[in-house]
């Protein structure tokens, strides 16, 4: 039975890299894997999936509007399709996180996700949050902090370096750091401690 998948991290702690040795694998047993990249993600080229080690693929490009369900359906009447590997998977709408479970429960191909948790100030990505809450299977893919601790929020970095608490949830091309959420100081950042405040 086909499952949905979701590997998360924070950033930097390899999740495009794990992402394309899993293409690889299927690739070389010759097997069909659809791999898909956010449109809006445009810092190696168009349609490209590329991880820090310097693998790259080529990918389908998603936006808000791809239904994933119908993608897949059309792409079996060309043959077997036997995984899909979404990357950046926060950036998923929550209709697309059920279209991705339909891929895997109608359709029988096992969807592989890969994507961090939270943004800047600790607030949860919709896909994310979807998928942390219909996968099949949760994996951490796990990083360090400069603490050595473990890593799991992840801090905006502007030009020089200095950190960013405000701003668009999305925003492609800063610079993030992982760190602990001891080091991160989630009190300082976080909306919620915002309204919590008399």
């Amino acid at each position: 039975m086909a499952q949905l998948y979701f590997y998360y991290s924070a950033m930097n702690a390899g999740k495009s890299t794990t992402l394309l040795q899993s293409a690889h694998n299927y690739q070389e047993r010759g097997m069909r894997a659809l791999l898909y990249t956010p449109a809006i993600d445009h810092r190696s080229g168009d349609h490209l999936i590329h991880s820090r080690i310097g693998l790259t693929a080529k990918a389908i490009a998603f936006d808000a509007a791809y239904d994933f369900h119908e993608a897949v359906r059309r792409s079996l009447a060309d043959g077997p399709v036997h995984c899909l590997l979404v990357d950046e998977s926060q950036f998923l709408t929550p209709l697309q996180v059920l279209q991705l479970t339909q891929v895997c429960d109608q359709l029988s191909v096992p969807v592989l996700c890969y994507g961090i948790r939270t943004d800047f100030q600790g607030e949860p990505f919709e896909g994310s949050k979807y998928l942390l809450a219909w996968a099949d299977n949760l994996i951490e893919i796990k990083t360090i902090c400069r603490s050595g601790k473990k890593a799991t929020m992840n801090a905006r970095l502007d030009d020089r370096g200095n950190r960013v608490t405000e701003g668009a949830q999305i925003d492609i091309g800063h610079h993030y750091e992982a760190l602990s959420r001891r080091e991160f100081h989630l009190e300082d950042v976080s909306p919620v401690c915002r309204r919590a405040m008399p």
